[in-house]
């Protein structure tokens, strides 16, 4: 069974936190991204909520002034200021993005000053707002690492130059000297390590989607898409330049010349922009050979990736893991992937095909695993078995629990 989250008496609240109930520790997320949407970091951040209401924590989540409300009313949620009526943020940087996060500064000491919390849980960039803030109130504050924020600031035009990616990587040091403890999604942790020898670091792993499709409904939807009696590759995931769908569109010609009957299926636009800007890159490909589909609803993705022959994840570069990789073990289909120690973390040669992040490598593979029919059913056996024995609620919920009780105070027998 797991135990109990420690008790509030076995931390200190800030200075201004008096009155508040001392029966369960509270936690603030700050997550600076539209909250909530079904796509990686959003989903992680529920996945976290969720695990914490599990162990008995409170949890309040300080979040962008956009996304669908959440369907429990467990959770404190709280929209920063939105004086120039954005409407949304590009997945990545961005001059909206770094604008809204202004009104973290504020937003977080007005919480830590009004009620007592066990730690400050920030995602991405606002745990360096937090580790400025925080310390202030006597408040813990825990790095939820998605990915590098230098490495991913590296491939945009402005941050390029050998000075600029330099600064970016004193700035993460920094960072990951300042927090209490960093918690990183897989192949993470030993880049962290590098970085800062001396930080705290907790390494986890999400669980992917578990839920059985139903064959009659994966039948309907086959036939809706006009899929039937083709060979689906599909993608699942935003459609940001860095996860290589344009290298992966350049590959299907060489594709369709040996295996015809091929459709290329992409799921998850998130605007009418993304749509175009696929389109333009699917121009020179056969209609019937492409279908592109907005983002769907993450409890309707088992039926989708149940469409597929071969999922694809084509990212170009990275150490940290798709949260999309989880879900492609679980649903038992073959897997073709880049060759990248993101996918590296959970992928290798028994359980998918692994190559080089490049349009001829991605061609060969693809090609391969679709004319052959026995080495696709025996990877997608043994991706379906390694994602049974390593991945779980159960054993993502003790995780979580570890890292909290080594933060918030406290012992955690669950792990």
């Amino acid at each position: 069974m797991l135990d109990p989250p420690p008790s509030a008496a076995s931390y200190s609240p800030g200075p201004s936190a008096e009155g508040q109930s001392p029966s369960s520790p509270r936690i603030l997320i700050v997550a600076p991204q539209p909250f909530y949407t079904d796509r990686g970091t959003p989903i992680a951040t529920r996945y976290l909520i969720d695990a914490l209401l599990e162990l008995g924590y409170e949890v309040d989540v300080l979040t962008y002034p956009f996304g669908h409300p959440l369907e429990t009313s467990d959770v404190g949620l709280t929209r920063i200021r939105n004086p120039l009526g954005l409407r949304g943020v590009p997945i990545g940087f961005s001059w909206r993005k770094l604008w809204l996060d202004l009104f973290f500064f504020s937003a977080i000491a007005r919480h830590l000053a009004t009620k007592r919390y066990a730690c400050v849980s920030a995602v991405e960039e606002s745990a360096f707002i937090a580790a400025l803030v925080a310390p202030r109130f006597g408040v813990p504050v825990l790095y939820d690492m998605q990915s590098s924020l230098a490495e991913q600031l590296c491939q945009f035009r402005p941050f390029r130059s050998g000075l600029a990616r330099r600064f970016l990587h004193s700035c993460e040091r920094w960072l990951l000297g300042h927090v209490d403890l960093t918690m990183t999604s897989a192949g993470l942790a030993e880049r962290v390590r590098r970085a800062s020898p001396e930080a705290s670091v907790h390494e986890w792993q999400y669980p992917g989607l578990t839920e059985a499709a139903d064959p009659a409904d994966v039948e309907r939807l086959r036939e809706k898409l006009d899929l039937t009696g083709t060979r689906v590759l599909l993608y699942a995931g935003n459609f940001a330049e860095y996860q290589g769908l344009g290298e992966l569109v350049s590959a299907m010609p060489s594709v369709l010349a040996r295996v015809p009957d091929a459709v290329l299926v992409l799921v998850g636009a998130d605007s009418d922009d993304d749509l175009e800007t696929t389109r333009r890159l699917t121009g020179s490909l056969p209609s019937e050979a492409v279908r592109m589909l907005r983002r769907q609803p993450r409890q309707s993705m088992p039926r989708y990736l149940a469409l597929a022959d071969v999922l694809v994840s084509p990212r170009q570069f990275g150490e940290n893991l798709p949260l999309k990789v989880l879900d492609y073990l679980a649903a038992g289909r073959a897997i073709v992937a880049t060759d990248i120690p993101a996918h590296r973390t959970m992928l290798d040669h028994d359980r998918a095909v692994l190559v080089a992040p490049d349009v001829p490598s991605l061609a060969a593979g693809l090609t391969e695993i679709l004319q052959d029919e026995r080495r696709r059913l025996r990877l997608a056996e043994r991706a379906r078995e390694f994602a049974e024995e390593r991945f779980g609620w159960l054993t993502y919920v003790h995780s979580v629990g570890e890292a909290y009780a080594k933060l918030c105070g406290g012992d955690d027998d669950s792990r």
